[in-house]
């Protein structure tokens, strides 16, 4: 008597696979755990309130292309969010140890004492590095809420208006953060804070409750902080504002404009020769 094979026995491999890709399968038989965020105790998530205080800053990195497979430098951005008084910055990388030189340099060329530091939820302001200088400069720093993609809109679109419409989409390599940071410094920052004019922002509210934003006049960041009321008093320790009217006055716009464009040739020139 031959003993037959038991029922179900023998499987293909193939067979196996086809069981477990059923719908029915799947349900009876795998479960599913979601990932656990990790909360970090880093900064509060919501939008900054500055009450028309000048010092509360939005910041965000620039990535500046990659090319045959190294990683470009990256340019660090900062708008203050009543005044548009912008700084722009240039690092070789976005890890802590590049990182915090220039973000203590870049507090340093705001001519007011900063008091809000915004950012999105990336690692590189997100860390505790970053945290205890802001804490040791008594500096709140928050970060931008879950879904609220606006919360940093300003910066962002400086990013587009600013950075990369001067300095474009092309691959500059890490080893041109130094002269990069220095043309921002010397040419670029002061041209966008003294000479250049931006929209101010005008909400109106409509009979229905809607608020929208208008623009009827146009000031350089100058401008717009020398009509804060009171603004000297956001002035840090020996600056002042006939100081920075002396600054502006020293070059036409125009002139400003030229030099900054001449600068950024010289560099673009340099960077493309050592491609």
């Amino acid at each position: 008597m031959v003993k037959q094979p038991l029922r179900g026995w023998r499987r293909s491999v193939a067979q196996i696979y086809r069981v477990r890709n059923l719908e029915g399968y799947r349900k009876r038989n795998t479960s599913y755990q979601p990932t656990r965020p990790t909360p970090i105790p880093i900064g509060e998530r919501r939008k900054p309130r500055p009450e028309g205080r000048p010092g509360y800053l939005r910041i965000d990195t620039v990535h500046q292309g990659d090319g045959d497979g190294a990683k470009g430098l990256y340019h660090i951005n900062a708008v203050d969010e009543v005044t548009q008084w912008e700084i722009v910055a240039a690092a070789p990388h976005i890890s802590e140890h590049w990182l915090l030189p220039v973000l203590e340099q870049m507090l340093e060329q705001f001519p007011f004492v900063i008091r809000g530091f915004h950012s999105d939820n990336g690692s590189e302001f997100i860390n505790y590095t970053v945290a205890r200088l802001l804490e040791k400069l008594f500096i709140e720093q928050t970060k931008s809420r879950a879904h609220r993609s606006g919360d940093n809109g300003l910066v962002e679109s400086k990013n587009a208006a600013v950075v990369r419409k001067h300095l474009g989409f092309g691959h500059i390599g890490a080893q041109h953060a130094e002269e990069t940071d220095q043309f921002h410094r010397c040419y670029l920052n002061p041209y966008l804070n003294f000479h250049r004019p931006c929209a101010v922002a005008h909400i109106v509210e409509g009979p229905n409750g809607k608020r929208r934003r208008t623009y009827p006049r146009w000031a350089t960041p100058l401008e717009i902080f020398s009509q804060t009321p009171e603004c000297e008093k956001y002035l840090k320790p020996g600056v002042s504002l006939a100081s920075l009217q002396q600054f502006a006055r020293e070059r036409s716009d125009t002139e400003a404009a030229i030099a900054m464009q001449q600068a950024k040739q010289k560099l673009l020139a340099r960077v493309k020769h050592s491609a």
